[in-house]
């Protein structure tokens, strides 16, 4: 169930029935010469779609705004200030809330939001929020076998084999593989001198075109297979959230310890 594609009567009924949010997140950069910009949004809102088709849920509407400050340099890329960045979301999930669905699940497409939604999971107890908040996690160590045993090329990261082959199942008018570049693109370790560390510059230290691994071996039917492999994936875990019954509980728990601190 597609929340914009709702009327207000049957979004109601929907919210009843599930009670359970998808956010798909994703968002605008560029990937390598290949595969649009919204690449991570299109592909998260098509696999939270294909999920709720299974387990019934209300799918947010295409979401492209997250951390992706480190491909400023490129055209087409969107950012908005940190600070605001944070707030944003966070004022979504309130209005996700207020419209009565209080499990919400955030299905992330974009790598550089990890370390963004990691941090959101953490502040939701800063303040006792009317949701309880999931993050939906990697595939199980079975499907991952069954993941690595669909591909080919040894290292992924960006518009690779794996991404490029999930976007041609999805949306296979977008992708241009006449431009795919002829060279895999591996880390220049250019910042291998400090290492181990992280600095904001260090992807683009290793990835400077916004290219990791090698797309030439991609195709619709490796996607086809590897988006029913996360599809598989989200679904057991929107079931699993439905039946929990703990982590409001927990968060419940732990509020009232945290206000009887301050009586």
């Amino acid at each position: 169930m597609q929340w914009e594609q709702l009327t207000a009567d049957d979004f109601a009924r929907a919210v009843a029935e599930s009670g359970v949010c998808l956010l798909p997140m994703g968002v605008l950069e560029r990937h390598s010469t290949h595969l649009p910009l919204g690449t991570d949004m299109l592909n998260s809102h098509r696999i939270a779609c294909l999920a709720a088709e299974r387990e019934p849920a209300i799918v947010f509407p295409q979401w492209y705004f997250g951390q992706i400050y480190e491909a400023r340099c490129f055209p087409g890329t969107v950012t908005i200030a940190p600070t605001l960045l944070l707030s944003l979301v966070e004022a979504v999930l309130d209005e996700i809330a207020r419209n009565g669905l209080h499990k919400i699940i955030i299905v992330n497409g974009h790598g550089g939001n990890n370390n963004l939604l990691g941090f959101l999971a953490q502040c939701s107890l800063w303040q006792q929020k009317p949701y309880a908040l999931y993050l939906a996690g990697g595939l199980s160590p079975e499907r991952q076998a069954a993941w690595k045993a669909i591909t080919e090329s040894e290292f992924h990261g960006h518009a690779c084999e794996c991404e490029t082959s999930v976007t041609l199942a999805n949306v296979p008018e977008l992708v241009h593989m006449e431009r795919v570049p002829q060279e895999p693109a591996l880390p220049l370790g250019r910042m291998a001198h400090v290492q181990p560390s992280f600095a904001g510059i260090s992807w683009y230290a290793n990835h400077p075109e916004h290219y990791a691994g090698d797309a030439r071996t991609a195709s619709a039917e490796k996607g086809r297979r590897l988006v029913q492999l996360r599809v598989d994936q989200l679904v057991e875990l929107i079931a699993a959230v439905k039946a929990d019954q703990a982590t409001p509980a927990l968060e419940s728990e732990f509020f009232q310890r945290e206000a009887s601190l301050r009586q």
